[in-house]
């Protein structure tokens, strides 16, 4: 196991965030100090808190984050400059710590990921700097340490792709290879087999797929390069199997993390030529409205975010335009 702090520093971690959430100030697992206005207002303004936690093993970006029984695993990407990787290593948030598991069976960059029922689904990647698509599916046993492979994307290989779990299915949806596709495809477990849905309306890639109130919301994301980012919003019904548009997100950003808190969508970080995106933005489907929040400390992008216990957790990412920079920060986000 990887011990990356000291339990007493996983307790000072886990005791932070709780009092940022109810207002006040208590030291991070990396001994600063974090402020929390009274009613949640950060000092950088925007609603909600922002803490430390113990930093990834390894400084990694474009890597696949997905969150299975209350632990945080963070799959693949690029290690050292743009150098597709095996690892798989996960975060135990009760804890503090990290601990390094069997790796991928091959080297992957821009995998989508999702857990369900005690395993960890990794699905498509590129396979060398953004390049060398794959439409390998891969499911990582929890129980057993141990990966199998499964029924490959039916319409082919692609990266970049948003995957997220909904009812014990699997959904891939977008990316690109060559192009962007709108491509929308569920995977069964139970049956080793994958189904073709409605297709995404705006097909892009880089963006996430956020699961809300039995609907799967698919904000921003771009269109060949980050030169061509979007607003695009766009929510999948799976009762109907059609998409429908909803609000833009309002900065138009791509390589987000995404995920959902408090019956909310949030959005976190993405790059542009110009650099890397700060902003923390969340929809209300209630209103069909964004607001933004307190924006993410390391401005990053290539990076993933789980949902723990009312915390958001976002490891490792980008912290500059393209893949020559790793980052292993791990930062944590609360509202109140």
């Amino acid at each position: 196991m990887i011990l990356s702090r000291t339990f007493l520093l996983a307790f000072y971690l886990a005791l932070s965030l709780l009092l940022a959430a109810c207002g006040g100030s208590e030291t991070t697992g990396d001994g600063e100090e974090s402020q929390s206005e009274s009613g949640g207002e950060s000092a950088a303004g925007g609603q909600g808190s922002w803490q430390t936690g113990a930093s990834l093993p390894e400084g990694r970006s474009e890597v696949a984050v997905a969150e299975l029984d209350g632990r945080v695993y963070v799959i693949g990407g690029y290690t050292g400059e743009t150098t597709s990787s095996t690892l798989n290593q996960v975060y135990d948030p009760a804890t503090d710590t990290w601990e390094e598991l069997a790796p991928m069976p091959r080297g992957l960059d821009h995998v989508g990921a999702a857990g369900y029922d005690g395993k960890v689904y990794a699905v498509g990647g590129f396979t060398s700097g953004n390049q060398g698509a794959v439409a390998d599916v891969y499911a990582y046993d929890v129980a057993t340490d141990a990966w199998e492979e499964l029924a490959s994307l039916p319409a082919g290989p692609r990266g970049s792709v948003a995957v997220t779990q909904l009812d014990g299915r699997i959904h891939a949806i977008g990316g690109r290879d060559t192009e962007n596709v709108g491509t929308h495809e569920v995977y069964d477990a139970a049956t080793d087999a994958w189904e073709e849905l409605a297709p995404l309306p705006n097909a892009r890639d880089h963006m996430p797929a956020v699961v809300l109130n039995s609907r799967i919301h698919v904000p921003g994301g771009r269109f060949a390069t980050f030169d061509n980012n979007t607003g695009i919003h766009e929510v999948y019904d799976p009762a109907a199997d059609s998409w429908e548009a909803a609000a833009p997100l309002p900065t138009p950003r791509s390589g987000t993390a995404g995920t959902a808190l408090d019956g909310r969508v949030l959005v976190f970080g993405g790059e542009e030529r110009a650099g890397t995106f700060e902003e923390n933005e969340t929809y209300d489907p209630a209103t069909d409205t964004w607001e933004e929040l307190a924006p993410l400390p390391t401005p990053r992008h290539g990076f993933g975010a789980a949902t723990v216990n009312r915390t958001i957790y976002l490891p490792g990412g980008a912290p500059v335009t393209g893949g020559s920079q790793q980052s292993d920060v791990l930062e944590a986000f609360a509202l109140p």
